[in-house]
């Protein structure tokens, strides 16, 4: 029962997982290296999603667009790091709940 309730928690954040990666297959090669900042804008959000949820992926990514501008210095921009370690992504992206049982 536990596994079926995580699986439903995680579904939105990795149905979000799988468009941003589908836009950086497909639309975002033909863009270019455009982004000002490093990780680019779509693989800050898609990390930001992967470790935070949903919500606060978006409002991180949302915040990073606006920052992405002509004028931006840009430079290295990493996502905040999150202090606990209850998710595992796997090498494609999704996240799951992590393989180890704390005490």
């Amino acid at each position: 029962m536990k596994s079926v309730v995580t699986f439903a928690m995680l579904f939105p954040r990795n149905v979000c997982v799988l468009i941003l990666r589908v836009y950086r297959a497909v639309i975002s090669p033909l863009y270019g290296d455009v982004c000002r900042y490093y990780p680019s804008c779509s693989h800050y959000t898609l990390q930001a999603i992967q470790e935070h949820g949903v919500l606060r992926g978006v409002w991180f990514g949302s915040r990073r667009v606006v920052r992405c501008h002509p004028w931006a210095e840009g430079g290295i921009d990493d996502i905040p790091a999150r202090r606990n370690d209850r998710y595992q992504i796997t090498r494609f992206g999704f996240v799951i709940a992590a393989s180890h049982e704390r005490g």
